[in-house]
C-alpha cells in the first residue's frame, strides 16, 4: 500500500510521534509539532521549549502559505560593547564568537529570549487540528518513561566541542538535573543504550498542556526562570519573556530551472540558498558531473560569495538594512557567475580563525499530510547554555555566541535583536503544486548541505533519500571542507588549482538534510544517516 502522507525527522522517537498524530487524523501541522516536542525530550541539546527556529507552513485547502520566525532575541540588558574586551577570536565558518571566559558560549549570560515554545503553540492554533494537550501529550509520555541515549546523541555528547568552546560534558553537567540525569554515578555520561529519564522536564510539560504557552511567557514558569536568571547574573528577565513576539512572512521566494522555491527570511538563511542558487543557474552542473572537480570548485566558489555577503550585510532586519533587492538580483548572481567561469577565487575573512567546523547542535521536521498541507521546520539551541533551572527540566539556547562582539556590524549585540542563522526550512514547487519539502541542523553548514541536497533533486534527478546521503563538501571560508567519501582522485586538481582542501574523517557531514520529495503524486523521503532519524509513510484512507 502507498503512502500519501510522510514524515522525516531527525530522530526515530519522533518520527513515529508525528505518524501516529497523522494515522489518527491530525494534519501536518499538528504532527510537526507534535514531533516537535518530542524532539526536545529525546535530543535536548539540540532543540527544546526554550529554543528558537523557523517554520515555514502550507494549507493549500486554506490558502494559507506562511513562515513562522521565532529567532531568539537578545535580552534588553545587554548592550552593543558589553564584550568587547573578552574578544579572542571568530570560528573559521564565521558562526560564532570565542570569548575569555567562554561567558556567551556557556551559562546564563548565553541564553536569548527564547521563541520555540510559543511559535509551537501558535502554529497549533491557527493552522492545526487538535487541542494543545493532545499534541503535548507524547512528549510527556516520553519525558516519564524516558529515551534510550542513540549513537548520535552519545556522538554529539563525546565529540561536539570544537573552536576553543566549552567540552559538551560540561554543558551537560552545568546544572544539578543535567548532572542527575546525564551522568552515570560514576560520573562518566551516559552512553549508547542508557536510559534517560526526565521527570522534572514531564512535569513542565504538563504545566503547559494545561495552561498553554502563556506559563511560558507570562505566567508561573516565567516567575521561576526569571528567579533564577537573576540569581545567576543572567541577562534574561521577565520583561524579555512577555514582550516577546514571533514574525509570521510570507515566504521568500526564487526561481531555479524553471521551478519556484519558498524559503525563509533574514535573519535565517533563505536569503543565502536562494543567492547560491542563483548564482548556479548559469552552469550545467549536470555536465560538469556529480562531485567532480570542477563541480565542487563552482559550487564552493558561489559558497563563499553568499557567505562574504552575509556576513557583510545579513542580520536582523529590524536593525539592519539588508539589500534583498541587491542579493537576490539575477543580474549580480550573474556577475558572480562570471567571476566563477574566469577561475577568479572569491574570499571570505575571519579574525582569529579556528580550526573546525561547528558542530550540528539543532534539529528538523518534515511533513505532509494527505490533504497536501506540508510543513517544515528548523529549530535549534544554537550552542545550548548548559542551564537547566531547578525543577523546569529543560536546556535553555545559548545563542549570545554567535553575536558580534564589536559594535557597528550587522551580527553586532543590540537589545531585541535577533542573530543570523543559517536555518533555511525550504518548500520547491512546479507548476504550482509542491516538490520538496527540507531542512537541516548543522549551524552555519545548514545552507550548504541543503544547497547540495536540492541539486541532487533537481539537476541530478536523484530520490530524497539519495539526495540527503551524497557525501557532502563547504566552503564557508577560503578553505574547502569535504567528507571523507570524496576521493582524493577529485581533491587533487582542486589543490592543484591552489585551494587548501582539508578532509574530514567523518562519513557523513555538512549538515544532516532531512526532506520529502513528491514526485508525480508519489512521496519519497530521506532522511540523513549521518543522523538517527528516519522517513515514514503512511497510508490514510480517504
Amino acid at each position: 500500500m502507498s503512502s500519501n502522507a510522510m514524515i522525516v525527522c531527525a530522530q526515530p522517537e519522533a518520527s513515529e510521534a508525528g505518524a501516529r498524530v497523522l494515522m489518527q487524523g491530525g494534519n501536518a501541522v499538528d504532527a510537526a509539532m507534535a514531533a516537535a516536542l518530542v524532539q526536545g525530550v529525546v535530543d535536548p541539546q539540540m532543540c527544546g521549549i526554550a529554543g528558537f527556529g523557523s517554520c515555514q507552513i502550507y494549507l493549500p485547502g486554506k490558502g494559507v502559505h506562511t513562515c513562522i520566525d521565532f529567532h531568539g532575541k537578545t535580552p534588553m540588558a545587554a548592550t552593543p560593547d558589553m564584550w568587547l574586551d573578552r574578544l579572542e577570536g571568530e570560528t573559521r565558518d564565521g558562526f560564532g564568537f570565542v570569548l575569555r571566559d567562554n561567558i556567551n558560549d556557556l551559562g546564563y549570560q548565553a541564553i536569548t529570549t527564547p521563541g520555540s515554545l510559543l511559535a509551537y503553540s501558535e502554529a497549533i492554533r491557527d493552522y492545526g487540528s487538535w487541542e494543545w494537550s493532545d499534541i503535548c501529550a507524547p512528549a510527556i509520555a516520553r519525558a516519564r518513561t524516558g529515551f534510550a541515549v542513540r549513537p548520535h546523541v552519545y556522538h554529539w555528547w563525546t565529540h561536539g566541542a570544537d573552536f576553543g568552546r566549552v567540552e559538551i560534558t560540561d554543558r551537560l553537567g552545568y546544572s544539578k538535573t543535567g548532572r542527575d540525569i546525564y551522568f552515570q554515578p560514576d560520573g562518566s555520561v551516559k552512553k549508547i543504550g542508557d536510559q534517560v529519564i526526565n521527570p522534572d522536564l514531564a512535569t513542565t510539560l504538563e504545566r503547559i498542556a494545561r495552561h498553554g504557552a502563556e506559563i511560558f511567557y507570562q505566567g508561573e514558569i516565567a516567575e521561576q526562570i526569571a528567579m533564577d536568571m537573576h540569581s545567576h547574573g543572567g541577562l534574561l528577565s521577565r520583561q524579555d519573556l512577555s514582550a516577546y513576539r514571533t514574525l509570521r512572512a510570507a515566504p521568500l521566494q526564487g526561481r531555479y530551472r524553471g521551478l519556484e522555491l519558498h524559503t525563509n527570511h533574514p535573519p535565517g538563511g533563505g536569503v543565502m540558498l536562494l543567492q547560491m542558487l542563483n548564482i548556479l543557474e548559469s552552469f550545467d552542473l549536470a555536465g560538469y558531473g556529480h562531485n567532480s572537480s570542477e563541480y565542487i570548485r563552482i559550487v564552493c566558489e558561489a559558497m563563499k560569495a553568499a557567505t562574504a555577503d552575509k556576513d557583510a550585510h545579513v542580520g536582523d532586519p529590524a536593525f539592519v538594512t539588508v539589500p534583498m533587492e541587491r542579493l537576490l538580483d539575477k543580474q549580480y548572481a550573474s556577475e558572480l557567475a562570471g567571476k566563477i567561469q574566469n577561475h577568479q577565487k572569491l574570499s571570505v575573512t575571519r579574525l582569529g580563525s579556528q580550526s573546525k567546523p561547528e558542530p550540528p547542535d539543532t534539529t528538523q521536521v518534515s511533513v505532509v499530510d494527505a490533504a497536501g498541507n506540508c510543513v517544515t521546520m528548523t529549530h535549534s539551541l544554537g550552542m545550548p547554555s548548559g542551564v537547566i533551572s531547578d525543577g523546569l527540566g529543560f536546556m535553555y539556547n545559548g545563542c549570545m555566541g554567535v553575536f558580534d562582539p564589536r559594535p557597528g556590524r550587522a551580527g553586532s549585540i543590540a537589545p531585541g535583536k535577533s542573530r543570523f542563522s543559517s536555518v533555511c526550512p525550504t518548500m520547491v514547487f512546479k507548476a504550482g503544486e509542491p516538490h520538496i519539502v527540507i531542512g537541516a541542523p548543522g549551524g552555519t553548514q545548514i545552507a550548504m548541505g541543503v544547497l547540495q541536497a536540492l541539486l541532487n533533486v533537481i539537476d541530478f534527478d536523484m530520490t530524497m533519500s539519495d539526495a540527503v546521503s551524497a557525501p557532502r563538501f563547504s566552503s564557508t571560508s577560503d578553505v574547502i571542507d569535504i567528507m571523507n567519501r570524496i576521493p582524493d582522485y577529485t581533491v587533487e586538481p582542486l589543490r592543484e588549482m591552489g585551494y587548501d582542501v582539508q578532509r574530514s574523517a567523518h562519513t557523513f557531514g555538512i549538515a544532516a538534510v532531512h526532506g520529502i520529495r513528491i514526485d508525480q503524486g508519489k512521496l519519497d523521503g530521506g532522511a540523513d544517516p549521518g543522523h538517527d532519524g528516519v522517513a515514514l509513510g503512511v497510508h490514510i484512507s480517504p
